[in-house]
């Protein structure tokens, strides 16, 4: 009479794994666990109805998240003069569904496969979060809830705001039966999004002299980073009559903005990097995520603002590091006027990207670049081809043999052979 299936489990005895069975059956399509019947259909029923109840309710409460109670229904049925205790779960409605102490995780949330009850894979996690909470990833529940604050914490702090439970949730931190959200998460010590730095010699990828990456808290990552830049912000001097002019290579108003806009506006559900390159001649900032629906380019340099993660940027704005939306880039323009510089935006479906010109950075400072690389090349194999300076530098054929025309002409190189043996060596 009783088999198990796709929606019928059998347990002879009360044991801690039927909390997996009635998570596998809420977060599938529902079904019915029996206990006091064997795995092979025997009845062997149970000592005390009321008690095994007792316990059940007690166990499943407080094992399972988020409150599964409403979907649990206990009934005591007589089978072969014998009491059995049905336990009837529902599809629920805020799947995943999970081990309080396992987390949502593979080794917390179940789904019933047949005859068998299994862990969710990640992906799957994820496909129930999304079809519940809906596709805003701040309204998400995080995947992580054993989360710390301290950074968070720190930052508040600075700003004489108390950071609390009661704030905590008025900000959007915590969702439902007190689960933390997406936002928490990337608030947390423990996010886990990443931004990726380099410093590189020269205006393309060639030679790369530094490289780091920064995660933790989205403030850590800000305090972090922008350290990072500051210590590339050179300054340099130069004179007006008897008076020297400092100037640095990039405005701060446009480092502070160009980071903060990759901070509260990248697209979060995806698991690539924030990019921030640093270049002899410009600073490029890439950030995950095209413009929102609706919502051009022009838009965005008018001041326009369609904010991709609202909770995040509310946030920002309340600790006083951004202003009233949509001025960021506005800001950075306006950071660069009169200079004779203008930053670049650039955006595709899934990236944004903000390259700041260096005001500091001028074609003499290019051509001794390059002529420097020349040399050091020399330096180590005696002599160079054009076909050299063409994968040194990344360049052309024509601007190659225009580079070495030039170091020819200046007395730096000499040139050797005819034809494709033609090489150049220091004089």
């Amino acid at each position: 009479m009783f088999r198990e299936s796709d929606s019928i489990e059998l347990k002879s005895q009360v044991i801690p794994d039927i909390c997996k069975e009635v998570i596998g059956f809420a977060n599938t399509n529902g079904g019915t666990v029996y206990i006091g019947i064997e795995d092979n259909g025997i009845i062997v029923g149970v000592d005390d109805e009321d008690k095994t109840i007792l316990q059940l309710n007690n166990m499943i409460r407080d094992s399972i998240k988020p409150d599964i109670t409403m979907f649990v229904k206990y009934e005591a049925i007589i089978l072969e003069d014998k009491k059995v205790i049905a336990i009837k779960v529902q599809r629920g409605t805020d799947r995943p569904y999970y081990l309080g102490n396992k987390g949502l995780k593979p080794a917390g949330v179940y789904v019933r496969n047949g005859t068998s009850t299994d862990p969710a894979s990640e992906a799957n996690i994820r496909k129930m979060i999304k079809e519940t909470d809906g596709d805003s990833f701040e309204n998400m529940r995080s995947l992580e809830q054993n989360l710390s604050f301290n950074a968070t914490n720190e930052q508040f702090k600075k700003r004489n705001i108390v950071f609390n439970e009661a704030k905590m949730k008025s900000l959007g931190l915590f969702l439902k039966d007190g689960e933390y959200s997406n936002v928490a998460f990337l608030l947390s010590d423990q996010c886990t999004a990443t931004i990726k730095t380099a410093t590189f010699n020269g205006t393309d990828k060639l030679n790369f002299q530094d490289r780091k990456e920064y995660s933790g808290s989205l403030f850590d990552q800000m305090e972090n980073v922008y350290q990072y830049l500051e210590m590339r912000n050179k300054k340099r001097a130069s004179f007006n009559g008897l008076y020297r002019i400092d100037t640095l290579d990039y405005p701060l108003d446009a480092l502070r903005e160009a980071l903060l806009n990759c901070l509260v506006h990248r697209d979060y559900s995806f698991s690539a990097s924030t990019l921030i390159s640093v270049y002899d001649d410009r600073i490029e900032f890439v950030s995950i995520g095209g413009l929102p629906d609706g919502i051009n380019l022009d838009d965005i340099l008018l001041g326009i603002s369609a904010c991709r993660n609202p909770k995040l940027a509310a946030i920002f704005y309340r600790l006083e590091l951004i202003e009233a939306y949509g001025t960021g880039i506005p800001k950075i323009m306006s950071s660069y006027k009169d200079t004779g510089f203008e930053p670049k935006i650039e955006v595709t479906n899934n990236a944004f990207k903000i390259t700041l010109p260096n005001l500091n950075y001028s074609i003499d400072e290019q051509t001794e670049t390059e002529d420097n690389r020349i040399v050091a090349f020399i330096d180590k194999n005696g002599f160079i081809t054009r076909k050299d300076v063409e994968e040194l530098l990344g360049i052309s054929q024509t601007s190659a043999n225009r580079i070495l025309k030039d170091m020819v002409d200046k007395s730096v190189l000499y040139r050797i052979g005819n034809g494709k043996s033609i090489k150049y060596k220091k004089k």
